[in-house]
């Protein structure tokens, strides 16, 4: 007698083993079947991509900056040979300046502190070089006594031969100049006046057919007195001797003049 069948009570099991009690009446209409989320499904973190890494290009700036520094390494060292061969060859030096004369023509002050004046002067330049030829503009002179300056004038520009010395002259004046109180009282009270007198140029080096870049050049006189004559402000004075000036180079870096 054969063992009769029991019908199956357990519920459908899907692709997982998982059992659902309603998985008949689910695939009976058709509908997929749900399934709550497992452990992995809850605890998976969001996949972001990552956008691409640039490019580093730390390494062919490096290699630039290396070379740029090497380039500027070999045009100084260039130069100072340049510079080197020159000096051997032409042996350059300054130029010198001296006040041969001055006259006190005039020195007037008004009650109002106007100041009038005039003196005539004579400048020796010489250029000691003798393959080098100097070329200078125009000179600007100003003159000064205890700090007030008392007149001011030019030299027109002029070319100096090698080994060759020119002598300059010119008038140094002042009409009608506005003085501060203190100033002109101490002037008045003066006999004799300490005199600077300073000159403003540029002037250039001409070597054959080449002409030079021009730079500054100031000289500075000292030393130099003038005196008038006791009763008279409009008597003539002069000095004594010559004055040697100091000559200083002045070059332009930007905005600044060493």
């Amino acid at each position: 007698m054969e063992a009769s069948r029991q019908p199956n009570t357990n519920p459908p099991r899907d692709a997982n083993g998982n059992g659902t009690a309603n998985g008949g009446a689910a695939t009976a209409n058709g509908a997929r079947p749900t399934f709550p989320p497992t452990k992995a499904q809850q605890y998976r973190l969001p996949y972001h991509p990552q956008p691409p890494r640039p490019r580093r290009r730390r390494g062919c700036c490096c290699v630039c900056c290396l070379w740029l520094t090497l380039f500027l390494i070999a045009l100084v060292f260039l130069a100072a040979i340049a510079a080197g061969v020159v000096y051997v060859l032409y042996r350059p030096q300054r130029p010198t300046f001296s006040v041969s004369s001055l006259r006190l023509v005039a020195l007037n002050l008004s009650a109002a502190d106007l100041l009038t004046s005039r003196l005539d002067l004579s400048v020796t330049a010489r250029n000691p070089n003798r393959k080098l030829v100097f070329v200078y503009d125009d000179v600007a002179i100003s003159a000064s006594s205890g700090g007030v300056t008392i007149g001011e004038g030019t030299i027109p520009g002029f070319a100096q031969g090698t080994d060759n010395t020119t002598v300059l002259k010119t008038t140094v004046s002042s009409s009608g100049r506005s003085l501060d109180p203190t100033e002109a009282s101490d002037l008045r009270k003066r006999k004799r006046y300490p005199l600077e007198i300073e000159f403003d140029t540029k002037a250039g080096v001409k070597i054959g057919g080449f002409k030079s870049k021009r730079l500054g050049i100031r000289a500075s006189c000292d030393g130099i007195e003038a005196m008038v004559a006791k009763g008279n402000a409009t008597a003539a004075a002069t000095t004594t001797g010559s004055a040697k000036c100091k000559v200083k180079l002045r070059i332009k870096i930007w905005n600044w003049t060493i």
